[in-house]
């Protein structure tokens, strides 16, 4: 019975993925392109690492969580299943865009020069009129939720399906992948999606119109759902793809940097790209996963109380970074000792929340999405 098999590496994944979350949004301080807030000094070659990051870390975040669907489907009802995710994901959702989202958009419009008074008075005035960017009200970075609660909401009827025994589909990709670069026929529906839809609905993370970031994310939470549904074989294919699948990477990568630098003026370097963007990332899930189930499989007390912290952290921690942010982006300081005070700060700050706060107090439990130890 695979499925009550727990994947310790599947769980190393979600806490690293997720801590990576502090990283990258500091990260976006610096960073030539927009965020909430911005450095006083822009640094140009953070664009590099952070595209390389861009790539694969939230395509592996929603295959993560496709998995993680597998095995909360093999002991509950769809039922069961889908008022769970209503109170692990709507909850959440709720209670951060009325207490933990307001402080970011109330910094960013210090920030900006659009309120100047105190935040007692942008929460009893401004904070919940109109929808953001014009107005207020917004997910800011947990419309992660909303997406993955209507993929879920949305394929359960069809994992149901999958999940019976004799599902023709499942037993169709177990072939599939058991072939030399089988796990690479997965790409074929992400090029059409990159190639044919990305150029006509940019990313917004704003649901409505947002058909490009939709269909993608729900493409890559279906396939971590089949993925893990055709057990080991699945495992054994990744184990033998690994290496090529990191020499691959590699070189897609180096591609695709040569095409951002030298700009893509034609549709033939748009539908090249477009190849090139779905094998790179692709390719870096596959190694992440190889390597993953090679060397951190491993049960540990530091991954149980990690493996809970996780989701309050992603929970809490932009909102600490953009308060930093706000008062240290004009200082003279060095790039160096800002990403490590914003780095360490968040870290900390968060942790501080979560550990002596929020486990302490059995009512935030379901607000920030704690199950029952």
């Amino acid at each position: 019975m695979q499925q009550k098999i727990r994947r310790y590496d599947l769980d190393w994944l979600r806490v690293l993925v997720f801590g990576l979350l502090i990283f990258y949004h500091v990260g976006m301080f610096f960073v030539p392109w927009g965020w909430h807030i911005k450095n006083n000094n822009i640094i140009e070659w953070m664009r590099w690492p952070m595209l390389f990051l861009n790539q694969w870390r939230l395509p592996i975040l929603f295959v993560i969580s496709g998995m993680g669907t597998y095995y909360a489907l093999s002991h509950r009802t769809l039922w069961q299943f889908n008022i769970e995710r209503c109170k692990r994901l709507l909850i959440p959702l709720l209670f951060g865009m009325l207490c933990i989202v307001p402080p970011q958009v109330y910094f960013e419009r210090l920030a900006s020069g659009h309120f100047s008074k105190s935040y007692y008075d942008y929460f009893t005035t401004e904070a919940f009129i109109g929808v953001y960017p014009e107005g207020n009200i917004s997910w800011h970075h947990l419309w992660f939720l909303v997406y993955l609660f209507l993929f879920s909401l949305v394929l359960s009827p069809v994992f149901g399906y999958l999940k019976r025994k004799n599902s023709t589909v499942v037993d169709w990709i177990k072939k599939k992948i058991e072939k030399p670069y089988g796990l690479y026929l997965f790409i074929i529906p992400l090029y059409f999606t990159e190639a044919l839809v990305e150029p006509f609905f940019p990313v917004t993370h704003a649901l409505i119109d947002d058909w490009f970031t939709v269909l993608n994310y729900i493409i890559l939470f279906f396939y971590g759902f089949v993925l893990i549904a055709t057990g080991p074989i699945f495992w054994k294919s990744l184990a033998s793809i690994k290496n090529k699948a990191l020499g691959i990477g590699i070189i897609a990568f180096g591609v695709q940097l040569i095409i951002w630098i030298i700009g893509k003026d034609s549709i033939y370097i748009h539908f090249t790209e477009a190849f090139i963007k779905v094998t790179n990332l692709w390719s870096w899930i596959l190694v992440i996963f190889g390597y993953a189930a090679t060397y951190l499989n491993k049960k540990s007390k530091l991954l149980a109380y990690c493996n809970r912290a996780v989701y309050p952290f992603y929970i809490l921690h932009q909102t600490v970074t953009i308060a930093i942010g706000y008062y240290i982006m004009n200082l003279d300081w060095g790039f160096v000792p800002k990403f490590m005070v914003l780095s360490l700060g968040t870290f900390i700050i968060s942790w501080l929340i979560y550990d002596l706060i929020i486990l302490r107090i059995t009512i935030l439990h379901p607000l920030f999405g704690l199950k029952k130890p």
